[in-house]
């Protein structure tokens, strides 16, 4: 009598766990974000990528985000899709000039970021200033 009371207890259980299981939301596989406003970057650029690309740009120009992005005054967020500063703008034809540089001087290459070759790239000229020295 025991094992059956302990059988059937143990099936109930069972059963309240796929039950409630199957009504739980399901996770999806991680999805690669969507940004928005992309021009010169690769439009499905990873997170990692995109960051590795951002932080990049941080250290070659000794800036933060908001040197070339706008805070959006509503949401208290960061707008990255904005294009209101004239600093994104000039800094999506510098990635152009490098990305130019980069081939006819050392040819195509089959991904444009985050290589580790000889290459021009912000460091190049900045050396970790928002404004390069002219000589």
């Amino acid at each position: 009598m025991l094992k059956i009371r302990t059988c059937i207890i143990f099936a109930l259980v069972a059963a309240t766990i796929i039950g409630t299981s199957a009504f739980m939301p399901q996770q999806d596989e991680k999805k690669p974000p969507e940004y928005k406003n992309l021009k010169v970057l690769p439009k499905k650029i990873s997170h990692d990528d995109m960051e590795k690309v951002m932080h990049h740009y941080n250290a070659s120009l000794g800036v933060k985000c908001n040197f070339c992005h706008v805070r959006n005054e509503e949401t208290k967020k960061m707008d990255f899709a904005s294009d209101a500063k004239e600093e994104k703008v000039i800094a999506r034809s510098m990635m152009k000039m490098t990305n130019k540089l980069n081939i006819k001087s050392f040819g195509e290459k089959k991904e444009q970021f985050n290589q580790a070759v000889m290459e021009v790239s912000c460091q190049t000229c900045h050396r970790g200033k928002a404004h390069p020295d002219s000589k």
